[in-house]
């Protein structure tokens, strides 16, 4: 009887320890941050093949309202967090940026250059993005203008064919622009043999950029990672030139030939190289994709292309009478024009998301973010989300009249590693657009509603389109 009084007891205490201990650990586990829902796909391959396989807005949309604004999945040999409010865009680009590292998957990184500014923080990279932000402020930019001006009129002069057969493949012409601004911006007045040279192998870096990472003799990868090696030798040569001439200059390369760090130390070539293969990529298909668009939606309603071309008339007549070219301050004062190219930013969304890395582990919303996953704030389900912007599959200009609430509006990204070169961007479809409506017209053939991926979304066929000459003008 002794011995059993002496048990109970005992049993009941470890019964109501053991209880104890389960409820504290019960507490542990459900109070600490889980992953947040979603699919991680097949091994290795995650969800990349969906991604690349559909309209790419599809396929963040149909998770998105499976699993919510947050959401994770496997794309591109990467983990990843999708976050589609404007406050998780904010918190990861701005509140918390330095605990989100811009990143690329290392098959793109290969291809644009590992010490490239876009993948990259710190104090080196940001004094190599202070010197590109240095390059592309208006101050510098503005000296651009008659040059932007006679690439626009040259290559619009070229597309216009009295004849009704001739139709072109307008985002493929206007890349052409595009990259000759790029050049301008980096390189100033550029011999036109290294322009040759430059444009022939990066198209090929292009190609093989947006397709399937694949290394092997014969591919798009493959081809373009020899064309990189060659992209390097050029830069190499023109980089040696400049430096014989000593030319002091405003534009990118000048600016990256003269930095010196707080030691003294300059950029090596390789630095410089990937830095100006990586401008040249975020300043051609992302604003020739947005100039396409612009085309489209003013072709598609003609009432507000005859607004745009009357405002854009009262420029042209008052500089035909004082005989004067377009000026930095009349492309300042382009209130609709400037709306319609916000209104199209917003529709097309041609940057659709961000890629970052956590660095530490960081907790959002009660879901955790593992460190070293990626991390990519969707800028396209923030722009076409009905509670933000109404009815945000109708183009509408006027929306812009009023100022949109922050970080719902973020076509060229958010805080420090906002791109650098939007102003230059702008100024270049305002240009552009000025010149086609006062001079030109044109007329879209074939599909008008289809959209293809490059991986930038552009109209199907590249807006096919006939351009005349107006006999007005």
């Amino acid at each position: 009887m002794g011995y059993n009084n002496i048990l109970i007891p005992i049993c009941l205490f470890l019964s109501i320890l053991l209880s104890f201990i389960k409820k504290i650990t019960s507490k542990k586990v459900s109070s600490s941050p889980k992953l947040p829902p979603g699919s991680m796909g097949w091994p290795f391959l995650g969800e990349t093949l969906q991604l690349y396989s559909q309209d790419p807005n599809l396929f963040f949309s149909t998770r998105q309202s499976r699993y919510g604004e947050i959401f994770k999945t496997h794309i591109l040999g990467c983990p990843c967090v999708m976050l589609a409010s404007p406050e998780a865009a904010r918190f990861v680009l701005v509140a918390n940026a330095h605990l989100f590292k811009p990143t690329y998957p290392k098959s793109k990184e290969r291809l644009i250059g590992g010490s490239a500014l876009f993948f990259h923080q710190g104090d080196y990279h940001f004094h190599l993005r202070k010197l590109v932000q240095s390059s592309l402020l208006p101050d510098s930019i503005k000296e651009y203008i008659p040059h932007i001006e006679s690439i626009a009129i040259s290559s619009l002069y070229s597309w216009s064919h009295d004849d009704d057969g001739h139709v072109i493949n307008t985002f493929h012409e206007i890349k052409k622009i595009s990259f000759q601004v790029g050049i301008l911006s980096i390189f100033g007045l550029l011999d036109s043999n290294y322009i040759e040279k430059l444009n022939e192998n990066y198209h090929i870096v292009e190609k093989g950029y947006n397709s399937f990472p694949t290394n092997i003799p014969g591919t798009a990868y493959h081809k373009a990672l020899l064309a990189r090696r060659r992209l390097r030798q050029i830069l190499s040569e023109i980089i040696c030139e400049r430096k014989e001439k000593r030319l002091v200059e405003k534009d990118v390369l000048s600016r990256f030939l003269n930095y010196r760090d707080q030691n003294g130390n300059i950029l090596k070539e390789d630095q410089i190289a990937d830095n100006i293969i990586g401008v040249l990529f975020a300043a051609q298909d992302t604003t020739a994709s947005v100039l396409t668009w612009i085309l489209k939606f003013l072709h598609d309603d003609q009432n507000l292309l005859e607004s745009v071309k009357a405002e854009q008339m009262a420029i042209y007549e008052a500089n035909k009478a004082e005989k004067k070219s377009l000026s930095w301050g009349q492309t300042r004062n382009m209130p609709l024009t400037y709306r319609v190219i916000l209104e199209s930013l917003r529709m097309a969304s041609i940057i659709s998301f961000a890629f970052r890395e956590a660095i530490i582990d960081v907790e959002y919303k009660g879901f955790l973010i593992p460190k070293g996953w990626k991390v990519m704030p969707l800028f396209r389900n923030i722009h076409h989300n009905p509670n933000i912007f109404s009815d945000p599959h109708i183009f509408d200009p006027s929306r812009f009249e009023v100022a949109p609430k922050p970080n719902t509006f973020i076509p060229f990204g958010n805080g420090v590693h906002a791109c650098p070169g939007n102003e230059l961007a702008k100024l270049e479809i305002l240009i552009f657009i000025h010149h086609l409506v006062t001079k030109f017209r044109w007329k879209v053939e074939g599909p008008v509603n289809g959209i293809e991926y490059g991986p930038f979304p552009v109209p199907e066929g590249g807006l096919p389109a006939r351009f005349w000459k107006e006999e007005s003008t």
